[in-house]
C-alpha cells in the first residue's frame, strides 16, 4: 500500500490533510481516485488508514479509517554526524541510514573533507538530501522523517552533541572491540546517540583528540578500514541489531 507523510497540524481527529509535492504525485503519477485507500504517518509513531476524500489544486482530503500504534522505530534517537564525502556518496549514505533507523544526520566538513561547499550550493544539497530521507522512510515504513541539517564545522558538530547520552567515534587506530562492546550495553530506551563518521581519508589525529576530551568514545568497526560511505552503515547496523535483537 502506497505510505504518505502528513504535518502534525494536518491530522484531525476524522480526516486528514496531504498537501506539497505529494499532492502531485498521488494525482499525476499513482493516478489514485477517490475512494482509494492508503496509509498515512505523522511523525506520532501512529499508521493511519486512509481513504480519499475530495481533491482540490493543491490538497488531498483524506477520510481516516483506521489508527494504529506503529513501532517501527529504534527504542534510541541515534544522530549520524557524516564527514562530507565526494560525489554522490552522500546520497546512498542517507537512504540506506534511513532505512536503518537513523533519526537525523548532520552533514560536516571535517578537516579531510575534499567538498567544500558555499551557502548556496549547501541549502541545494540539502534540500535534495531531504527529499532522499523522505523516500527512504516511505519505502522502509518509517513513521518519521528523518532530517538532514544544514552542514557543520566539526567544532559546530561536537557543540551540538554535547547533551547527548552516548557519544560515539568510530577511528581506525583504536584496536580491539572492547569499548566497542561497553559502549553497547549501555544504550537504553530514549537515549540519543551522536556517532561521527570521518571523511575519505579518515579523521585527523586533533579531531579524534578534541573529541575524546568532550566525552566522545573512539571504538572500533573490526579489524578491516572501511571506507566513509560503509562506516555509517556498518555501526547503523550494528546498533540496530543490538537494540533489537533481544525484542
Amino acid at each position: 500500500m502506497n505510505r504518505f507523510f502528513a504535518k502534525s497540524e494536518n491530522i484531525f481527529s476524522d480526516h486528514i490533510v496531504i498537501d506539497g509535492l505529494d499532492v502531485n504525485h498521488i494525482k499525476n503519477v499513482l493516478r489514485m481516485k477517490k475512494d482509494d485507500e492508503l496509509m498515512v504517518s505523522g511523525g506520532n509513531n501512529t499508521d493511519y488508514l486512509c481513504s480519499i476524500k475530495e481533491f482540490t489544486d493543491d490538497e488531498i482530503y483524506l477520510s481516516i479509517i483506521s489508527a494504529n500504534e506503529a513501532d517501527r522505530e529504534l527504542p534510541c534517537r541515534i544522530h549520524l554526524f557524516q564527514g562530507l564525502p565526494k560525489g554522490d556518496k552522500m546520497e546512498m549514505i542517507i537512504q540506506k541510514c534511513v532505512e536503518l533507523g537513523v533519526n537525523e544526520i548532520i552533514p560536516v566538513a571535517m578537516k579531510r573533507s575534499v567538498v567544500r561547499l558555499d551557502d548556496k550550493k549547501a541549502k541545494s544539497k540539502v534540500a535534495r538530501w531531504q527529499l532522499i530521507s523522505e523516500s527512504a522512510a516511505k519505502q522502509s515504513g518509517r513513521t518519521i522523517i528523518p532530517c538532514i541539517h544544514e552542514v557543520m564545522s566539526f567544532k559546530e558538530a561536537v557543540n551540538y552533541a554535547k547533551d547527548m547520552d552516548v557519544k560515539l567515534i568510530p577511528y581506525e587506530l583504536c584496536e580491539g572491540m572492547k569499548a566497542t562492546k561497553e559502549a553497547l550495553s549501555g544504550l537504553k530506551s530514549g537515549m540519543d546517540v551522536a556517532v561521527f563518521i570521518g571523511p575519505e581519508g579518515g579523521l585527523e589525529v586533533e579531531e579524534v583528540e578534541k573529541a575524546k576530551e568532550l566525552g566522545i568514545i573512539p571504538i572500533s568497526l573490526g579489524k578491516r578500514i572501511l571506507r566513509t560511505e560503509t562506516a555509517g552503515l556498518a555501526i547503523m547496523a550494528i546498533i540496530m541489531y543490538h537494540l533489537e535483537s533481544g525484542e
